[in-house]
């Protein structure tokens, strides 16, 4: 079982790692797209306005660009404890010890717009590039990664589960067949559901914990739903390969 999460547009400074190896981390397939887009960051951060332009950051963000400048010689840390925020928070992985850990370091990856897809143990130093920035003289960040990620992620899904926690910009980088796929909704007092946004995360990151550390193997949507009832989650499946949290509003 693979558990896909995204991203998160925060991320811890530092690290104790030594700088970025492109061959330090897995999937090296995806080595020469790594180093293409790595090396356009670089370069682009040093024209500041355009780096803001590209990046979506206003002038009080500049130490994004700084991140982006030190790519090849910043210190790196585990993906995994790069990433904060809300589904990070929840996931709480550093929480975790003995085999829950290790079965948590095997089983969570994440996709990313600068790496395209990173296992947990993956040293990245931190960075600022997120599925929506255009950067000048390129297409789309979907466009650049689609032909190289999908068929990465589509030789993992043939030889285990993948749960895609991903949101839509993130997906849209690569699809994968026959993943499991979890949308959050929040049921009303009227019946009405509507998608949850602001905590959709937090629910999305008590799910993977559960999955993550799990000592179940599950094999399809079925069991991956039992798996989160009995941690207490309301959870439907809709369609085959489609999970729905059900949270009150």
């Amino acid at each position: 079982m693979l558990v896909l999460l995204p991203p998160s547009e925060t991320k811890l400074d530092g690290g104790d790692g030594p700088p970025l190896r492109l061959d330090a981390l897995r999937y090296p397939e995806l080595g020469p797209a790594r180093k293409e887009l790595v090396d356009h960051l670089v370069e682009l951060s040093a024209d500041v306005p355009a780096s803001r332009a590209a990046l979506g950051l206003s002038p009080r963000q500049d130490a994004e660009i700084a991140r982006n400048a030190a790519l090849w010689t910043a210190p790196t840390a585990p993906a995994i404890l790069r990433y904060t925020g809300v589904l990070y928070d929840a996931l709480d992985v550093r929480s975790l010890t003995g085999a829950a850990a290790e079965r948590a370091r095997a089983r969570l990856a994440v996709g990313s717009a600068l790496f395209g897809l990173l296992h947990a143990d993956d040293p990245v130093p931190a960075y600022r590039l997120s599925a929506g920035s255009a950067l000048p003289g390129r297409g789309t960040l979907a466009a650049f990664w689609r032909p190289v990620l999908e068929p990465v992620l589509a030789e993992i899904a043939a030889r285990e589960l993948v749960i895609d926690l991903r949101s839509g910009s993130y997906a849209a980088l690569a699809r994968v067949p026959g993943a499991v796929s979890v949308t959050v909704l929040a049921e009303h007092t009227d019946g009405r559901r509507t998608v949850v946004s602001h905590f959709n995360k937090a629910h999305k990151g008590a799910l993977a914990r559960v999955l993550a550390s799990t000592r179940a193997e599950p094999t399809d949507a079925t069991a991956v739903a039992r798996l989160a009832r009995r941690a207490g989650m309301r959870v439907e499946r809709p369609e085959p390969l489609r999970l729905e949290i059900v949270v009150p509003a």
